[in-house]
């Protein structure tokens, strides 16, 4: 588990590290946080699919299987992004540079517990 978090980690260190760059070009161009983060989430999401799926997780089942539990995830992350977002930067009037970097690193940690434990778990050989 610790190699699968340390590869985890450097994957998503690589793909969120772009993607807060263009996040903070983006913002800074047009604005729209929200829809930006919508956008990058999207796009990061995909490729960390395929990322995670061969080298964090080795993951050798179905993939459409896989896939599906892969967008149910990412739909809740994404969701907990737009939380953030809404409650942070909307209401309680934080700069949303700041809340997206810290949502980047939360919402990480929430990816790989669910990506390890419900996304690419390897199912068990049954007992009898």
């Amino acid at each position: 588990m610790l190699r699968q978090f340390f590869s985890y980690a450097l994957v998503g260190a690589l793909t969120n590290l772009a993607g807060y760059m263009l996040y903070l070009l983006l913002t800074y161009l047009w604005g729209a946080p929200k829809l930006t983060m919508t956008l990058l989430y999207a796009v990061g999401a995909l490729s960390s699919f395929f990322a995670n799926r061969r080298f964090t997780f080795r993951h050798h089942g179905h993939i459409g299987a896989a896939g599906a539990r892969y967008l149910l995830v990412q739909l809740s992350g994404y969701l907990l992004n737009l939380i953030f977002l809404v409650v942070f930067v909307d209401w309680l009037g934080f700069p949303h540079q700041f809340v997206q970097a810290v949502a980047i690193v939360v919402i990480a940690i929430y990816l790989f517990i669910l990506s390890r434990f419900f996304v690419f778990a390897h199912k068990q050989p049954a007992v009898e």
